[in-house]
């Protein structure tokens, strides 16, 4: 753990009046994993965090340079390219790259470039049986290997038998295929191990991709990303959801590349007075304020009455596993965030995120939400990027947790104005709530400077 990192004890640490999520799990009906048991909170101060890393192009070049140039990043998933030949573009902070599965049907990542005069070899995903340059024709095999050179005998200074792509290194974890720009870089294995380990019991490999969907937003990548670090902006951004969800009773658990927020669900926001079994349920199904709603058994707890209910509604795609999921697991959002710009969702809520620059701009940035779900048989063909348009909300896409969305994406351009034209040199945070959102400037501290 870093140096900067000082753990707090859980048992005495300031926190917000009402029951602890560990006082929760206390009352689940199941058996609670281990992993739900961790606790793993850290003081990493009160200080701020300068403004310029929101509002600065030079901030954003070091951050290209020293970072998007150098770390272990999540690129798609390995049923994105199934087949011989499949292809997929990534690109992050002006840099393209091109994740090639081979004839072999390993995998293999380039830069997406030729090396006769730098032309993209690819615009597009998709299939094909070379990588062959639209400029002038230079080939290369799906393994990276040398194919054609046209006018060959112009070209005496290339030895023919090294002129292969550079390779990238590249790493798999639970489906999702990973790429470190940098050739020299840290094993993959070392810089994923704390969230590798902790999601042993979920195995997002055994999912399918069932939805996929991106927007450019128009403020930076840490603005779109920090609104999903923290549940202590619900009580202004989402009061609609008070009713159903322990936010400012979040649990906030800091290591060293990865942390997590879990925000507990069926029990309402200690803001709020007390709030009946009705009216909380209507908030957890998205209905009005007098829809009808079941009558809870005696004897039943709430959580365990809408876990019960999840189990059901799973059992169709998921069999009797379902019966090994405890209420939390069904329950509650445990979002998790590998460093710099992965957001794993914990448990069975098959939910990813992913926040990168748009392209040089450091003042817009593409934020993404991957579905995965659970499938019986063959697996389904992934789902394909669906982009949302300027004037596109997410809801008209994800649903309910759009609607969430479009109240996020609604404060982040005015965070983003707001900070252009802030007197502050720097933005201010709780010492535990965004804890995440320190650990996450801590770590950019480290990678690229103060």
């Amino acid at each position: 753990m870093s140096e900067a990192f000082k753990p707090l004890d859980p048992e005495s640490m300031p926190r917000s009046p009402g029951i602890t999520y560990q006082q929760l799990l206390d009352q689940d009906s199941r058996p609670v994993p281990d992993v739900l048991r961790l606790q793993s909170p850290q003081d990493m101060g009160l200080q701020q965090y300068s403004v310029s890393r929101y509002t600065s192009a030079e901030w954003h070049e070091r951050e290209v340079e020293k970072l998007w140039k150098k770390v272990w990043q999540f690129t798609c998933r390995e049923e994105d390219i199934p087949e011989p030949g499949d292809h997929y573009r990534y690109d992050i902070a002006g840099m393209s790259f091109l994740i090639v599965r081979t004839e072999a049907g390993t995998l293999k990542a380039y830069p997406n470039a030729c090396l006769h005069r730098g032309r993209m070899l690819k615009e597009f995903d998709g299939n094909a049986a070379e990588l062959r340059c639209p400029f002038h024709g230079f080939c290369w095999k799906l393994d990276g290997q040398l194919k054609d050179i046209p006018a060959d005998w112009d070209f005496p200074q290339i030895n023919q038998s090294e002129f292969s792509l550079p390779e990238i290194p590249l790493a798999v974890w639970a489906g999702f295929i990973f790429i470190n720009p940098d050739q020299h870089c840290a094993p993959f294995d070392e810089f994923i191990k704390d969230l590798a380990g902790q999601f042993e019991r979920w195995n997002l490999g055994g999912l399918y991709k069932q939805a996929h969907v991106a927007k450019v937003m128009p403020c930076n990548w840490k603005i779109a990303q920090e609104a999903f670090c923290e549940a202590f902006h619900v009580n202004a951004t989402h009061p609609q959801i008070m009713r159903s969800i322990g936010d400012v009773n979040s649990q906030v658990d800091i290591w060293e590349n990865c942390s997590r927020v879990i925000t507990p669900g069926g029990t309402h926001s200690p803001l709020l007075n007390d709030v009946s079994n009705q009216d909380l349920m209507r908030s957890m199904m998205d209905l009005d304020h007098d829809a009808p709603v079941p009558d809870i058994p005696d004897g039943v707890r709430m959580r365990q009455f809408l876990a019960d209910r999840s189990r059901e509604n799973l059992r169709a795609i998921a069999g009797d596993r379902v019966e090994t999921y405890c209420d939390a697991e069904l329950m509650d959002s445990l979002d998790y965030t590998l460093f710099p710009n992965f957001h794993p969702w914990g448990a069975f809520n098959g939910i990813v995120y992913r926040f990168r620059p748009n392209g040089n701009d450091h003042r817009s940035a593409i934020m993404e939400c991957i579905m995965l779900a659970p499938f019986e048989g063959e697996r389904p063909p992934a789902a394909k990027v669906h982009w949302l348009q300027e004037d596109e909300n997410w809801s008209s896409a994800l649903g309910f947790l759009g609607k969430v969305f479009d109240q996020d994406s609604f404060n982040m351009p005015k965070v983003q104005m707001g900070l252009e034209s802030t007197y502050m040199k720097g933005i201010v945070l709780s010492g535990y709530q965004e804890s995440k959102v320190r650990w996450l400037h801590h770590k950019l501290t480290e990678w690229v400077g103060e």
